[in-house]
Parts: C-alpha cells; structure tokens; sequence
C-alpha cells in the first residue's frame, strides 16, 4: 500500500471513530429523552426496534448491490462463539442504565464521563486477562497513565463541575 494510501486511511478510520463518539453521544440524548417521557425500558425498545429497521433496510439495500444477501459480509466461515450473541443483551441494559443515569442527576457529561471511565478499565481488564477470546496482553505503566487521567478528569466532571 502506498503512503499516501495509508494516511488517508488513517484519516478515515480516526473521522469514523469520531463520528461513532458523536453518535453514541446523540444516542444517549435521544434515548434519555425517550426515558423521560415513557420509561428506560420503553427507551430501550424503541432504540432497538428502530435500530433493527435500519439494519434490515441497509442490509437489503447492500445486498441488492452486492449479490446474494449476506455472502458480502461474511469474514469467516467459522461460527462465532455463544457469548458473541449477548451484545444485543448488553446493549438493552446500557440503553436502560444510562438513559435513567442521565436524568437522575449525572446529566448528560457525567454520564459520558463514566462510562468512558468504566469503558478504558474494563478495556485494560480484559486485554490483561484475555477475556472473551482476546489475546493476553502484558500492560505497562504507559497503559495505565491515560485511564489514570481519564478516571481523573471524570471525577472532576461529576464532582467539581456542579454545584450542590
């Protein structure tokens, strides 16, 4: 691949990790909202009710585009392992927790900050014990520095930045 390939890739792949942290971000607001209104779980419903329509209708739309349905998605022919299957499960719950976290007092920043906080621990977790299939990885004080900061800076969001 050429340099400049590479770069722009670069470029691309840090863009879309953006986006991902304005979407879940917006996904948060729009969830809360809905929780506010009709209860976490009606929030969690209807985020992934909707959620499973637009996947249906891009997986459609792509697969028209592409040939037969599914065949330009898969990465392996090996069937994924059971627990594979909980982030659905997962995802349910975190629409419900974090959408009552956000209007019971930890707004909107707090909420995020803990989550990002919780996020980069478990992360660091499961890299050093090579939980849920991932590779054992041996982690060095220049890994734990950024979640130290990170764990930081949250605790000065949820505890310096409001008033009583």
């Amino acid at each position: 691949m050429h340099l400049l390939d590479v770069r722009q890739a670069r470029v691309l792949h840090l863009a879309a990790a953006v986006g991902t942290g304005c979407l879940l971000t917006l996904m948060l607001l729009l969830n809360s909202e809905l929780a506010r209104h009709g209860g976490a779980l009606f929030a969690s419903w209807t985020a992934h009710g909707t959620g499973a329509l637009v996947a249906i209708a891009l997986l459609l739309l792509l697969a028209t585009r592409s040939g037969a349905p599914g065949q330009s998605f898969r990465y392996s022919a090996a069937p994924a392992p059971w627990w594979a299957y909980l982030g659905g499960m997962t995802g349910a719950v975190n629409v419900m927790l974090s959408s009552t976290a956000v209007n019971i007092g930890l707004a909107l920043t707090g909420t995020q900050a803990v989550a990002l906080s919780t996020q980069m621990l478990f992360s660091l977790a499961a890299d050093r014990w090579g939980l849920l299939g991932l590779p054992r990885q041996r982690l060095a004080w220049r890994d734990l520095w950024p979640v130290l900061l990170i764990v930081t800076g949250s605790a000065i969001i949820i505890f310096a930045g409001r008033d009583p």
